[in-house]
């Protein structure tokens, strides 16, 4: 087949039918075979339905290779040199020795590469050879430039998008054969955790083997501040732990002071006593903040000799210090499931200080006066008269007025509503003393609760489940995940409740939104209200119509799934009633918590409206705030459609800031909204935060694509595998037909005309 320059074929079908109908006829082949066999099956004698059977398949199968006309198409062909990238790691990590006292991993690769250079450029003959340099980004190189040794000066390693980039392809439309790269494998970006899930399929994606060589192979001795975990505020006069990760490579026993300083005073210390082989120490350094404002704090470690890297051994953050724990009060009229989990989960939680009163007898108990239900008499006056301002929150759980009216409690239900117009928070969360139920109808409490409150409507006893409305899928007390999408499947994944106090929702105007509703509860033709939240005067208000919200916690969890819904709602929910700055209408986020030095900040600003819908338009600012409170630097935006407003800040040099957000009042005359957050500019980056070579991540990348792996100084250039080489047609194409030779059609009719034979022989008509 290899003759008038083709050298390669396939075979082919020339027949003028189309594919359906060739597949037709091949159904009737065998149609044709099966009805012979049922017809034989009456047959005694084996070797007769053998026989017969076997010449009608020869005649189906010889009829059907006549229909097809087979053909061989005869092809000529060519493999296309696919390319070989090789890539040469150009970041600021290559500047440290192979191993202690040795040439720098830099001239350590430039060095490989003159001594095998000619074995590299020999691939040429399989594949197309591309040089490149990579940190960051990922440039072409000149091979004569490189084996003189290339400047290491990127500021990030990213092996996997420099793989990317060149898998992606070249003008010429080549694909990759395969990959050398040349690093120290100290990546700060996409494989800094090592070969994740992800990591593996965007290398599988590659479809080219990757050979590496590992260049370095002890980290020099250096002391970090590698991490510090801490909350983004804390409470006065609290204890706050702030846990430093230490990371030390050669030292032996020595012991290491590490302190924590607010704006150059002392705050904490805690001495750390190395140990050989051990790298990574976690340092908890505990202090009580004894004042209100943001600080910057520093963690700092000595500077031993000999260190590679002296700009690592402190690390400074920003923390916001406010006011005491949230003090609320939770009033329960009985005991319940949904009084129990809402009192342990508030007890459990160590931002908030928690008065609680609850009566340990039902209903059903009365027998005496009401104040003998109490353990003690319950101290109306005192919690609601003077006491009452010093509580962040009210919460009314099951909590019916009426049976404390002999002590007063009628005079106070207007003291609530003024608490509430000043700033105070309050919740009401449903049961049989609750709303309608509990005769609030018309009460001073009424005029700031965020549902309209009828008596006599009764209680739904139908089980129902909870449906997100527009407002709710925006607002934070019902963002139970990262997004709308997230958040609704969240609710939807959640068990239906059981009992609802039937309320309304309030007319547009009020201040008031219904973020959850029962669809299959209806009152005067609207699903009733399930959760609804509104802005009084300075105040908030929030109403839970059910008892049964626990269920979103036990039962969740029972059933497979997870009590976080719960908690995260009544943490949602406690945080709004506060006005807890991170639930502000204006939010302001960085695109990182850390950058390198001379870059800049970017700020993404999210603006709210009064419906907590985007700000469309609005106009925002953003200011970066320095250690010693000035500003340093400012910038203003005005919010798009999505009601996100991108700035970009440089700030003057290494440090921590603070980010300060403005944007427009929630109100006429109200000053403006305001977010803050904090970011800090690194002495040193990534690339010197950690001087260890990663030898064992480069196996790994060579192992997941197939490839080969050497390490220096030891090693050479291994076996370089290359994916095979692209076939492709590069000229004309011929079709030998096989099927016209006249044997195919002696052998069709013999088959008939045998069949025919026996059949009348055998006595089958």
């Amino acid at each position: 087949m290899g003759s008038g320059g083709f050298n390669a074929w396939r075979l082919t079908a020339l027949s003028p039918w189309p594919r359906w109908a060739l597949a037709l006829l091949g159904l009737a082949a065998v149609a044709a075979v099966l009805l012979a066999w049922r017809g034989l099956r009456g047959e005694p004698r084996p070797g007769r339905r053998a026989a017969l059977l076997a010449l009608r398949a020869l005649s189906a199968a010889a009829a059907l290779f006549l229909l097809v006309e087979p053909a061989v198409q005869l092809l000529q062909t060519a493999r296309v040199k696919n390319r070989l990238a090789i890539l040469v790691d150009t970041s600021r990590s290559m500047k440290f020795p192979v191993e202690p006292g040795g040439p720098s991993r830099a001239e350590a690769a430039a060095a490989f590469l003159r001594e095998h250079r000619a074995a590299l450029e020999a691939l040429g003959d399989r594949a197309t050879l591309e040089w490149h340099t990579f940190d960051r980004d990922l440039a072409p190189a000149d091979p004569s430039s490189l084996a003189r040794g290339a400047e290491p000066r990127g500021g990030r390693t990213d092996l996997l998008s420099a793989l990317r980039a060149v898998g992606a392809g070249s003008a010429s439309g080549r694909r990759l054969a395969g990959a050398v790269v040349i690093s120290d494998g100290a990546d700060n970006a996409a494989l800094a955790e090592g070969l994740t899930p992800a990591a593996r399929t965007a290398l599988r994606e590659l479809r080219a083997p990757v050979t590496a060589v590992a260049v370095g192979r002890d980290a020099p001795k250096d002391l970090a501040v590698e991490r510090v975990a801490v909350d983004d505020f804390a409470f006065v006069r609290n204890t706050l732990t702030v846990e430093a990760t230490l990371h030390a490579r050669g030292f032996d026993g020595e012991p290491v002071q590490v302190t924590l300083r607010r704006e150059g005073q002392v705050v904490a210390s805690a001495t750390v006593q190395l140990e050989a082989g051990k790298e990574r120490y976690l340092v908890p350094l505990s202090f009580a903040p004894d004042t209100t404002g943001t600080f910057v704090f520093t963690v700092q470690a000595p500077v031993f000799p000999g260190e590679a890297v002296v700009e690592n051994n402190a690390r400074s953050f920003v923390l916001r210090v406010i006011r005491d724990r949230v003090r609320v009060l939770l009033v329960a009229g009985r005991p319940s499931w949904d009084e129990r989990f809402l009192r342990g989960l508030l007890k459990q939680d160590p931002n908030v200080d928690l008065i609680s009163f609850f009566i340990l007898r039902t209903a059903g108990d009365r027998s005496g006066p009401q104040e003998e239900l109490s353990l003690i008499p319950f101290p109306v006056n005192e919690i609601f008269g003077e006491q009452l301002r010093t509580f962040d929150a009210v919460i009314f759980d099951d909590f019916g007025w009426e049976p404390y009216r002999s002590f007063g409690m009628e005079a106070y239900l207007p003291r609530i509503r003024d608490y509430v117009r000043s700033g105070g928070g309050f919740a009401m969360v449903g049961g049989e003393q609750s709303f309608g139920e509990g005769r609030y109808g018309g009460t001073p409490l009424a005029e700031v609760l965020p549902v309209e409150v009828v008596d006599g409507l009764g209680m739904a006893q139908e089980e129902f489940r909870p449906r997100l409305t527009p407002e709710g899928r925006r607002h934070p007390v019902t963002g139970l995940a990262g997004g709308e999408a997230q958040s609704d499947a969240a609710w939807a994944a959640l068990p239906p409740l059981p009992l609802l106090n039937r309320t309304r929702a309030l007319p547009p105007g009020s201040g008031a939104q219904v973020l959850l509703e029962a669809p299959s509860v209806p009152v005067l033709g609207r699903p009733a209200p399930v959760v609804a939240v509104r802005e009084v005067g300075a105040g908030r208000t929030l109403a839970v119509t059910t008892d049964s919200s626990w269920f979103w916690g036990f039962l969740a969890a029972e059933q497979g799934g997870s009590a976080r819904a719960y908690q995260r709602f009544w943490s949602n929910a406690l945080r709004w009633l506060v006005r807890d700055p991170s639930l502000t209408p204006i939010q302001v986020a960085p695109d990182r918590p850390a950058v390198e030095p001379g870059e800049a900040v970017g700020l993404s600003v999210q603006a709210r409206g009064a419906d907590w819908g985007p700000a469309a338009g609005a106009p925002v600012t953003a200011e970066l705030v320095g250690e010693d409170g000035k500003v340093v630097a400012r910038g203003q935006a005005n919010a798009g459609a999505d009601g996100v407003a991108r700035l970009s800040l440089l700030p003057p040099g290494p440090g921590a800031y603070r980010v300060v957000a403005s944007g427009p009042p929630a109100a006429p005359g109200a000053p403006p909204e305001q977010a803050s957050s904090a970011v800090a500019v690194r002495a040193s980056g990534p690339e010197d935060a950690d001087a260890a070579p990663r030898p064992e991540l480069l196996r790994a990348v060579a192992e997941a694509t197939g490839g080969a792996f050497t390490a220096l100084p030891s090693g050479g250039l291994p076996d370089v595998p290359l994916a095979d080489p692209e076939v492709v047609e590069v000229g004309r194409r011929k079709d030998v037909p096989i099927w016209d030779r006249a044997g195919f059609l002696l052998l069709l009719a013999a088959s008939l005309a045998g069949e025919w034979i026996l059949r009348r022989r055998w006595g089958y008509g």
